[in-house]
């Protein structure tokens, strides 16, 4: 701006000074200039030649100016009329205040090692600003906490344990690097030597009640092994013999006091910070009602000892397709069941017109 102005106002100054300067310094005839006018003259002729130079970049400067004041007024006027947006627009991220006591299953956690408390913190900070895998977690729970909390309290687990499949597997239907499956992701050999079947035809581990089951069965026997429910599930991700090994290796009995790779290191601390956040979501930011929720569709079982040729077909029959057919019964593995040795399983089914137009009306 200051340009543009002295762009303006320089040639009519300049002009001015020109004519005084010539009235002024002009030699009448006869008369010759002292030596300072003559000086002061030649550089006046300079300024005014530079003057004339400059008066095409001038004007570009000029132009620029002109619209970078046009554009800094707009932008403040869009800026003024931000504040009308929605509030989710005002986001912020903070600092989150340690709980006083944090406990899984009942067996606290000693946040009062420094090194404890920081990896604490880290997994409620990751867990707590993830907040579209947050906030599908709280969904997924919703529809799948029904169907494992039971059987849980059946072999007498705590209930602490849901939220090890959660982090396990985002209560998903997943393949590991590794090739563990499931939502409890149980790896091929422990789950055939836990009793489940494990073919082509079908794979159990799929089986959200059967693969249940087994998950509690292998956390009993750790837990008779390690004498902690912390040290069980541990070992859940690391394997018996491993966690063994390092508490012998490092004369220690207790899990906090193990130095661990990273994955189990960090692995009961993510448990109890989605135990924290999903007991008490408001407090980490998290807003919802029950109906932006999952929930399972009722359903009914059918029992099955025969092969089945085409599921497509058997679909059919009970008012179905295919897809939804396999949406509950992820085990299912093929369109057709061999089944010669006449094992007797159990096909759910959602109940009729759960999936119709009419039900969504």
């Amino acid at each position: 701006v200051f340009i543009a102005i002295l762009y303006t106002t320089a040639p009519a100054v300049a002009a001015m000074a020109r004519l005084n300067i010539l009235q002024t310094l002009e030699p009448q005839p006869g008369q010759h200039l002292a030596v300072e006018d003559q000086i002061y003259l030649n550089c006046y002729a300079i300024n005014y030649t530079l003057m004339n130079i400059l008066k095409k970049p001038l004007f570009i400067v000029t132009l620029i100016a002109t619209a970078g004041v046009l554009s800094l007024a707009f932008s403040t006027d869009i800026s003024k009329n931000n504040h009308a947006l929605p509030s989710t627009m005002d986001y912020n991220v903070y600092a989150l205040p340690m709980p006083e006591r944090l406990d899984f299953s009942q067996e606290s956690i000693p946040l009062f090692m420094p090194d404890i408390k920081e990896r604490m913190d880290r997994e409620l900070l990751v867990n707590t600003y993830w907040q579209s895998n947050g906030l599908l977690l709280f969904k997924r729970a919703h529809k799948f906490f029904p169907i494992i909390e039971p059987i849980l309290e059946s072999y007498g687990i705590p209930n602490d344990f849901k939220y090890l499949a959660l982090i396990e597997s985002g209560l998903q239907q997943v393949t590991s690097p590794a090739g563990a499956k499931g939502f409890w992701q149980i790896m091929k050999s422990t789950g055939k030597e836990y009793g489940l079947e494990i073919n082509s035809n079908v794979d159990e581990r799929y089986n959200i009640k059967l693969s249940t089951q087994v998950a509690c069965q292998y956390l009993l026997k750790a837990k008779d092994k390690f004498g902690t429910w912390t040290l069980a599930a541990a070992s859940y991700n690391a394997g018996m013999s491993r966690i063994s090994s390092e508490l012998e290796r490092q004369s220690v009995s207790d899990y906090y006091d193990l130095l661990l790779g990273e994955e189990t290191g960090r692995y009961l601390f993510r448990i109890v910070a989605l135990k924290e956040i999903m007991t008490h979501p408001k407090n980490y930011g998290f807003n919802f009602e029950d109906k932006d929720l999952y929930a399972y569709a009722p359903t009914f079982e059918v029992e099955v000892d025969t092969a089945v040729s085409d599921f497509v077909e058997f679909a059919k029959n009970f008012g179905l397709n295919y897809k939804q057919l396999k949406l509950h019964n992820p085990w299912l593995r093929d369109d057709f069941l061999n089944n010669k040795s006449r094992k007797k399983y159990l096909i759910e089914l959602p109940k009729k017109d759960y999936y119709t137009l009419d039900k969504l009306d």
